[in-house]
């Protein structure tokens, strides 16, 4: 049998430009979270983690084979780019409710110390992350609303279980470049989904939170006038 070898190399070009684009294989470090700078690195890694798994893994059950041509379109992939960080700034508003409502519960921080906490680190994440090219034009307006979403939150009514989740899965069927017949079909799957992936998430922060180090840490900084990362 003659084998094609241009298409053979081709194709796995192709997945090794997917596979590195989406970065299958990274995985997220551990440590304790005791201030301000390991929260952020904890809230931003697993947001990002859970996010492009989550977007990716759908692309690829949908498209299957076809994966990787995905991204050699041009329109296509800027649709990708736009929804890889509508999704993560949807699982950062998730995961932050929920690390806040930790603290208030396994702390003595007030209700409105716990609020000014997460509203700090989120906004020095914010900052380093500034506003990327290829994030579309609504990625400002949803900044906006995640730190609407922090400010007004009620902290004590944050329970330790998966009802803070409520954004990452809307956004990911909002923002997802699938069309609209397979979102209806696939809805409570991917929904699903989006759930299971932060069941670890929330493992590790109750595993590695020392939340009475991270607000004595975090009074200083305030008191300081400095920044939470």
């Amino acid at each position: 049998m003659k084998i094609a070898w241009n298409s053979v190399i081709g194709a796995l070009r192709n997945w090794r430009t997917a596979a590195k684009y989406v970065g299958f294989g990274a995985g997220v470090r551990r440590g304790a979270i005791v201030d301000g700078c390991t929260l952020s690195d904890f809230l931003d890694s697993r947001a990002s983690h859970v996010a492009q798994t989550s977007l990716y893994g759908y692309l690829k059950t949908r498209s299957g084979t076809r994966f990787p041509q995905l991204f050699e379109h041009s329109e296509y992939l800027k649709s990708i780019n736009i929804a890889k960080w509508q999704v993560w700034l949807a699982a950062l508003s998730d995961i932050a409710i929920y690390a806040g409502g930790l603290i208030h519960r396994r702390s003595s921080a007030s209700a409105e110390d716990v609020g000014r906490i997460v509203s700090r680190v989120i906004n020095d994440i914010f900052v380093r992350t500034g506003i990327p090219d290829e994030a579309g034009p609504d990625f400002v307006t949803q900044i906006q609303r995640v730190k609407a979403r922090i400010a007004s939150c009620d902290w004590a009514s944050i329970e330790d279980d998966e009802s803070a989740f409520s954004s990452s899965p809307a956004a990911l069927i909002e923002w997802a470049p699938v069309i609209d017949e397979f979102k209806q079909r696939d809805n409570e799957i991917v929904r699903n989904s989006v759930r299971f992936r932060w069941i670890e998430v929330r493992r590790s922060l109750r595993a590695d939170l020392k939340a009475e180090e991270l607000v004595a840490a975090e009074s200083t900084v305030a008191e300081s006038g400095g920044s939470a990362a």
